[in-house]
């Protein structure tokens, strides 16, 4: 045995630590996007949207 006890509500929150560090990590690699990745993408729809719209004809009713 250990020659010094051991504070059972420590080691309790020390594996619930663990533990949370580790799904966050497995959620950064799920779902997670860089900032500048989410900006990135949304500059580039914004400006294919413009590019759809300047293309398009308008239609006139004669």
């Amino acid at each position: 045995m250990a020659d010094t006890p051991i504070n059972l509500n420590k080691a309790r929150k020390a594996r619930a630590r663990v533990a949370a560090k580790q799904a966050a990590a497995e959620n950064r690699v799920k779902f997670g996007r860089t900032k500048a990745e989410k900006v990135s993408e949304e500059a580039a729809q914004k400006n294919a949207a413009k590019q759809i719209d300047l293309h398009r004809r308008d239609q006139t009713e004669d």
